[in-house]
């Protein structure tokens, strides 16, 4: 019988399936709502608490191409639980041939000594361990919840929102191109033809991520870098980390294995656990790379708590300086997310100003929400100044 996978308490299947199409999401798989909704629906019509129809009706509804199937399977991996193998696919057997049945009244045969009663159908039981998880601070979890954390955070994918290149390219709707065209026009010697068209490429824009790997950020940092490995996977992104000092770890975060990746990190960043030092830093940052052009036009995301060792107004010019080069500037605080928290730090409250979006940073599905809003969902933006 195919493997059903625990709930927990209080969490619906629905909850759980959407937490997985959202998961999807932010592993880049273009889940639309549409989709979604064409998933539950399927799940319905189907056995709920089986992985295999799980797992089949998912790939038939969420998956837009082949390059979703990759992401889709290390992201139910990773969501439901790993068995090993994928789930088998559906056997389609053929209608049984229509024969004319006559009834009969007869008695039960006795059943044979040991055999069972034939079994209920499956209880819809769903994993929700994961859409629980993904709203726990990350200083809350276990060991086996970080793993679990770890395996879902190497299935983001973090790409900037698209922006239209000088460079173009043929295509049916557009401009006109008047160089294809008279050319068109040469080769058929003057007779009319069609006029060649094309249209502006569309790019994604440079993602630059600022991780504060402080004492005070120290139980976020792992967390926060696995997602920084991730963003580099996944297209065009740099990374940093502060503390004391600025360090660049794009290469080091190009390693394919995130394990390999992080002991490459720890090798190179010497300022593990230190002090903060924020408007020194990223005046630094702005002076060597960013005025130069890696800032310039790109999303701008700065991952800490704001806790600035230093001159807070020297924080607040620098980030002014940078709102003007960025195309976005993105906080992402772990500390937001506590109740009763307000942007009262010195730091932060002299940053603030300067910044587009103000989200937090504590859970899965906080990171989840940060890579909504960079790659383009500014529907939050206004409440999230508040």
């Amino acid at each position: 019988m195919d493997a059903a996978v625990p709930v927990a308490a209080g969490v619906s299947a629905d909850a759980v399936l959407l937490g997985f199409v959202r998961a999807l999401r932010a592993a880049g798989v273009d889940a639309s709502a549409e989709r979604g909704y064409a998933f539950l629906r399927a799940v319905a019509a189907l056995r709920p608490g089986l992985r295999a129809d799980v797992y089949w009706a998912g790939r038939a509804t969420l998956c837009g191409g082949h390059d979703d199937l990759d992401r889709y399977d290390r992201v139910f991996a990773a969501y439901f639980g790993r068995t090993g193998t994928p789930p088998p696919p559906p056997v389609r057997t053929p209608p049984p041939p229509r024969l004319r049945l006559v009834a009969r009244e007869t008695t039960a045969a006795p059943r044979p000594p040991g055999e069972s009663e034939p079994s209920a159908p499956p209880t819809p039981t769903l994993a929700s361990s994961a859409e629980v998880l993904r709203h726990r601070d990350v200083t809350e979890l276990d060991a086996a919840e970080r793993a679990q954390l770890r395996r879902l955070l190497a299935a983001f994918a973090l790409v900037g929102q698209t922006r239209r290149s000088a460079r173009r390219r043929p295509a049916r709707r557009g401009d006109v191109d008047p160089r294809r065209t008279v050319r068109e026009l040469l080769r058929r010697g003057g007779e009319p033809a069609l006029l060649r068209r094309h249209a502006r490429v569309a790019r994604p824009r440079r993602v630059v991520l600022l991780v504060d790997v402080s004492g005070s950020m120290a139980p976020y940092a792992d967390a926060l870098l696995r997602f920084a490995h991730a963003a580099v996977r996944a297209g065009r992104t740099e990374v940093f980390t502060i503390g004391t000092r600025l360090t660049r770890v794009t290469r080091e975060l190009s390693h394919r294995d995130p394990d390999l990746a992080m002991e490459s990190v720890a090798a190179a960043v010497p300022d593990w656990r230190g002090g903060t030092r924020l408007g020194e830093l990223l005046r630094e940052f702005l002076n060597r790379w960013g005025q130069r052009g890696m800032a310039r036009g790109a999303i701008v995301v700065l991952l800490s708590d704001g806790w600035e060792r230093g001159d807070p107004e020297l924080l607040g010019r620098q980030m002014r300086r940078l709102h003007g080069l960025a195309h976005q500037v993105v906080w992402a605080n772990p500390r937001k997310a506590r109740p009763g928290y307000a942007p009262l730090a010195a730091g932060m409250a002299a940053a603030l100003p300067s910044v587009d979006a103000f989200v937090e940073g504590h859970s899965l599905a906080a990171l989840e929400r940060l890579a909504a809003v960079v790659r383009g969902a500014s529907a939050e933006r206004g409440a999230e100044r508040a």
